[in-house]
């Protein structure tokens, strides 16, 4: 990954913005990887689909959380869908997507296939919180 995404990620990962449980969510949904012990449980509020998390892992696990957080906020659940698959695909590719914006921080780990879980967990998770609203 380039320098300054890896910054991004870093940064992420200590100073999350969206980490935590709130008060009051529609839905959760939650994700675990046995292979590294990542864990991630995703709360949404259905109003302007408002993403919340708490997660135990690594730094790409964290950020991923925490940026999809802020990329799905007042979209439609369309959109999100979308841009999941379009997600997965910088991750796999490593062609950037400029629709993504900061998501992009994560192309470099098609180079590293054993990663590439740790930043689509929070996506797994936030898919089956969608499936309870």
């Amino acid at each position: 990954m380039n320098h300054p995404y890896q910054e991004l990620i870093v940064e992420r990962h200590k100073h999350p913005l969206h980490a935590g449980k709130p008060a009051q969510f529609d839905a959760q949904g939650q994700g675990a990887n046995p292979i590294c012990g990542d864990k991630v449980r995703v709360y949404l509020t259905r109003a302007g689909m408002d993403v919340h998390y708490e997660a135990e892992g690594c730094a790409v696990m964290n950020a991923s959380a925490d940026l999809m957080a802020d990329a799905v906020a007042g979209k439609s659940l369309a959109q999100i869908e979308k841009m999941s698959r379009e997600f997965e695909t910088i991750i796999t590719t490593g062609q950037e997507n400029q629709a993504l914006g900061e998501l992009n921080a994560f192309a470099g780990l098609a180079e590293f296939s054993s990663r590439q879980r740790c930043a689509t967990l929070p996506w797994s998770a936030l898919a089956e919180a969608l499936h309870h609203v």
